[in-house]
């Protein structure tokens, strides 16, 4: 897949850093606002995904497999199956116990285990998405040839 003109792929690098940092704004804050893990990683993977159809498939150097976003997918699922395990190995031996302290209502640090579950969540939504893109990209260049 070839990239877009020159002009597009200047707009596309502006307009995709801003929506990638909008996307760490919705998963950061996710516990104060609407929003969260899920849709802040939607934002995170389209940024990718922005960047990928503005350059061509030669932008990542994609090739066969799409292994870099499925290691980031893996890792999220399991940091959050090891913080929903860590509240059963405390004393009240609840899965997903919001141990951590909770801090002052309506501040960045007010909800404990929440941020740090949705920023898990993000990654591993956006590895996801990311990879069911670039499988899609790769299965038709592969039928392309």
């Amino acid at each position: 897949m070839e990239g877009m003109t020159e002009i597009v792929k200047k707009t596309t690098q502006l307009i995709a850093g801003m929506v990638f940092l909008y996307g760490i704004y919705i998963i950061v804050h996710g516990h104060l606002t609407p929003g969260g893990g899920f849709a802040g990683g939607v934002l995170v993977a389209g940024s990718f995904i922005l960047l990928i159809l503005a350059n061509g498939s030669d932008f990542l150097k994609l090739v066969k497999e799409e292994a870099g976003s499925t290691i980031y997918e893996n890792l999220a699922i399991l940091a959050v199956l090891l913080l929903a395990v860590s509240g059963m190995l405390s004393v009240a031996s609840v899965f997903f116990l919001n141990w951590m302290p909770k801090g002052a209502p309506g501040e960045l640090l007010s909800a404990g285990m929440l941020p740090v579950y949705n920023i898990f969540i993000g990654i591993e939504v956006a590895a996801s998405i990311l990879s069911i893109f670039l499988a899609l990209v790769i299965f038709k260049e592969e039928i392309s040839k």
